[in-house]
């Protein structure tokens, strides 16, 4: 059974399922994002010409990784993700392991479309060497019971603007 906006609690917070950072997921995603930079895929170049010590992953896919974690948001009734904004703070390494930490921050119906609302999320991402890597916020458009009453009774209105 899905979860709706008004089943969502302020407050509440929660942890994701852990991962391990792989080559094959640093490579991977800079083939899919066409982000070759050297910091990411040269050895060499990562250990002597920056700070890090060796290759480091991309930030995006830590954030995109975050996303995929298993946690109660599989339960949600997600219709979108209508906002993201992260800090990097901190290098993720290949091997390592990162989870994330999410607290509710503000639900809300929407005021333009009827039948959902947003979820405001405060999330961490964490990394097994102690460390937040990623801080920031997200904001989910989530379906409404308002809004699956609608569907059901085939009133739900044309979408409007977010």
């Amino acid at each position: 059974m899905a979860t709706h906006l008004e089943e969502i609690e302020v407050g509440a917070s929660f942890q994701t399922a852990r991962r391990t950072v792989t080559e094959a997921d640093i490579v991977a995603f800079a083939g899919v994002s066409g982000d070759f930079n050297p910091l990411h895929v040269d050895e060499v170049f990562a250990r002597e010409e920056t700070p890090f010590g060796g290759r480091i992953a991309h930030g995006p896919l830590v954030l995109s990784m975050s996303y995929g974690m298993a946690s109660v948001r599989d339960g949600w009734k997600i219709l979108a993700l209508a906002e993201c904004r992260r800090r990097f703070r901190s290098p993720v390494y290949p091997g390592d392991t990162v989870w994330a930490v999410f607290e509710v921050l503000e639900t809300r119906a929407s005021r333009s479309r009827p039948g959902v609302g947003f979820v405001t999320l405060a999330v961490q991402i964490h990394s097994d060497r102690g460390e937040i890597v990623q801080d920031g916020q997200d904001v989910l458009m989530v379906a409404s019971r308002a809004g699956a009453a609608q569907a059901e009774s085939g009133t739900l209105s044309e979408p409007g603007t977010l």
